[in-house]
This record gives structure tokens, sequence and C-alpha cells, in this order.
């Protein structure tokens, strides 16, 4: 299982992407309390729940990670882990897995500025209080200690989510050896 980790808008969807739509992973598909953004699919993009149902799920022990983010919960369940998927999560949920004893994760945490990561929340449409809140909140977040749960470290530098993905790619491939 290949799990990306990063900040808010720092590419790790963008990435998630191409793995699957050009070396076969499976997207994990997470759930969720929050409402779709334009153009998200229920099942596809996220599980979207109601709030009752996700703390019902989470107190029947289903989640094997659950996080409160800007006003909403997200967890991963249990049932659909996968060898060939790709996991996005943040570090909460990182360090979960890590903890777990889930065999054959690798986890790469996607860098990206903080102006490019604006940019992206603006272009997707967030609001610029939310925008603020996350880049706050990120800045706490990501800090050194996650550093020992991080397999791989990719600091984005002008490289598209296509030539990520294909470093995570082959260095998943090898590392599965």
């Amino acid at each position: 299982m290949i799990i990306l980790v990063g900040a808010s808008a720092s590419g790790k969807t963008e990435v998630a992407k191409v793995l699957t739509t050009k070396y076969g992973f499976k997207k994990f598909v997470t759930s969720t309390t929050r409402e779709p953004r334009v153009n998200e699919v229920n099942g596809i993009d996220y599980n979207f729940l109601t709030e009752d149902t996700f703390i019902k799920m989470k107190n029947n022990n289903e989640f094997i990670e659950t996080t409160f983010y800007n006003n909403n919960y997200y967890g991963t369940e249990k049932k659909l882990i996968d060898d060939q998927t790709v996991l996005v999560v943040e570090s909460n949920g990182l360090i979960a897995f890590k903890l777990s004893s889930y065999p054959n994760i690798i986890s790469y945490f996607l860098n990206a500025d903080e102006l490019t990561r604006i940019e992206r929340m603006r272009l997707r449409g967030d609001k610029e209080e939310d925008i603020h809140q996350r880049i706050y909140h990120d800045r706490f977040k990501f800090n050194t200690t996650l550093n020992k749960y991080i397999d791989v470290f990719i600091d984005e530098k002008e490289k598209s989510a296509e030539e990520i993905a294909d470093l995570i790619y082959l260095d998943y491939k090898e590392k599965l050896k």
C-alpha cells in the first residue's frame, strides 16, 4: 500500500490519480462528513457520511484511524485496506497506519511551498477563511516529529504529478523486492 501525506493542496490527490490511471493502483476511498466539493462523487472521491453514521462506525471500531480536521470527520475503513491501493491521509492517519500491524506500507511525504498551495486551494474554490485556517494548521501539523513515520520525502519543485508518480512507482516496486 502506498500512503501519500502532505499539507493541504500539496499534490497528494493528483499524484494518486496518476498512480491509479497509469500504474493500476486502486484509490483508497476514505470517509468524511464534509460536504462534497463541485464535481466530487460519493464512493469515488470520498464516502460522504452523515456525522451520526460516522460516529456509529467509529464506535463500532470500523476505522483504522479517524481525525477531526477543519470541522469535519475523516476516517479510513479497515475493510477497504488492500496492498494495491493508494491512500491519501493527513499526519495522524499516517502515524496510525505505521503503528498498526499492516504490512507493505510505504509512505511518501509530498512537499509544496505555501504560495503554490494557496493558489491551488483558490483554484479549487476553497473559501479564503478556510485557506488561511489550513495554512496555519499545516504549519504546526507537519513538523519534525512526523519524520520518523515517513519513508520517502519528495519535494515537488517544478515536478508534475506524473513525474512524482513515476518516482513513487519505481521506488515502491524496488522496496517490495
